[in-house]
């Protein structure tokens, strides 16, 4: 007898817990939004960041070594075409 009333509890407990509707996409969208956000901060706020001038003389570097890229491609290109220029005019 016993077990037949623990049996009805746990059917009535699936039931209720059936029947509880989830909350329309829009909500379950704003949740998860909400929580995505949340961890990016606790995730920001763990970064250790650098100093100002840390970052300006880094910036610095990067922009260098880019100008110099830019200076050794730009030769090679005018070389390129004076080559295909004078190749051309050979025949």
């Amino acid at each position: 007898m016993r077990e037949d009333t623990q049996k009805t509890v746990a059917n009535e407990k699936s039931k209720a817990v059936k029947t509880e509707k989830k909350p329309n996409v829009f909500v379950r969208f704003g949740r998860w939004i909400k929580k995505k956000f949340k961890d990016m901060w606790i995730e920001i706020k763990k970064v250790s960041w650098p100093k100002f001038s840390k970052v300006v003389k880094q910036t610095g570097i990067v922009l260098g070594v880019v100008l110099v890229f830019l200076v050794f491609i730009t030769a090679i290109d005018v070389g390129l075409e004076q080559l295909l220029k004078l190749l051309t005019r050979v025949r």
